[in-house]
């Protein structure tokens, strides 16, 4: 029997966090679920830790799930002075293992959570296995990554995204969400109430949502292969088959860059494939996550 329903997952990020965590620069919300060996998960662009919901039915009962949702996003807590960049997210997954306590802890990241797990836990001896859903490759930008970082940069892009996020007809548009999921009505609904609709209704998490992407470097991508060396843990790629902004090709690439890994395949499924075919992910990294592989 599940720990935790869909249901009860859900509900657990329409309730207040359990606490928030002071990391230097603004606070971090956190929740905690399940039993077993310790997982931490890192979350992307322009989500919150609620993007892993529909794991935790599968993952509960065999691993504590750390979730939390970084400065900028979800339940977070900041103000427009605080400092929202990759930089600061690395260093705030390190601060957040310290907090916790966590001598041995395994990572999950999805999209620029990913890259953000990379940087933080490279040659770190307390990781003990990472999960990488859809996520930054060495190889660099594709052009679809590489246009939206052009869009980020014109004026007042946020609240072009928010305008255009709560349109069902535009944000199913290619050219703005609709190829994050090969089923485009999952755009609305919950991941509409969830991470579209904050960004219309709080100015201050659509000002953070554009900083993010307006402080993209470059420099993070160009640097996984050296943090790829530097972890020896298990690591487990689970990757859409059609995501067009992290081609499953590259991923195919980057497993020998590691000195430890394998890749897993979900066809029929895009960048938050773990939304879509959320049993077949979480099957897929478990054996990492408990420390069977």
């Amino acid at each position: 029997m599940a720990t935790i329903t869909s249901f009860e997952a859900t509900q657990l990020f329409h309730t207040a966090p359990q606490r928030t965590i002071d990391v230097g620069a603004g606070e971090v919300a956190y929740r905690r679920v399940g039993s077993g060996p310790d997982a931490l998960f890192v979350h992307g662009w322009p989500v919150s830790s609620a993007t892993f919901r529909g794991l935790l039915p599968h993952l509960a009962d065999h691993v504590t799930c750390h979730l939390v949702d970084l400065v900028g996003a979800g339940d977070s807590r900041f103000d427009r002075s605080t400092i929202i960049s990759i930089d600061r997210h690395i260093e705030t997954v390190r601060r957040l293992i310290d907090a916790l306590g966590l001598e041995r802890v395994a990572l999950v990241g999805h999209d620029s959570g990913g890259m953000i797990a990379r940087h933080a836990m490279a040659g770190d001896p307390r990781l003990t296995g990472m999960a990488l859903v859809n996520t930054e490759q060495p190889q660099g930008l594709t052009w679809r990554f590489r246009q939206f970082l052009w869009m980020a940069k014109v004026p007042g892009f946020e609240h072009i995204l928010a305008w255009a996020a709560m349109k069902p007809g535009l944000r199913r548009s290619p050219y703005l969400l609709g190829d994050c999921f090969v089923d485009r009505t999952q755009l609305d609904g919950e991941f509409e109430t969830l991470f579209l609709a904050p960004l219309r209704d709080d100015p201050d998490r659509r000002w953070a949502a554009g900083r993010l992407a307006q402080t993209f470097e470059n420099r993070h991508v160009a640097g996984l292969a050296e943090a790829h060396a530097r972890i020896g843990a298990p690591v487990q790629l689970v990757w859409g088959e059609r995501d067009p902004f992290f081609p499953v090709s590259w991923a195919r690439e980057m497993v020998s860059s590691f000195p430890d890994a394998d890749l897993h395949v979900v066809p029929d499924a895009k960048l938050f494939v773990h939304e879509e075919r959320p049993q077949a992910v979480a099957e897929a990294m478990l054996p990492t996550l408990a420390g069977r592989r």
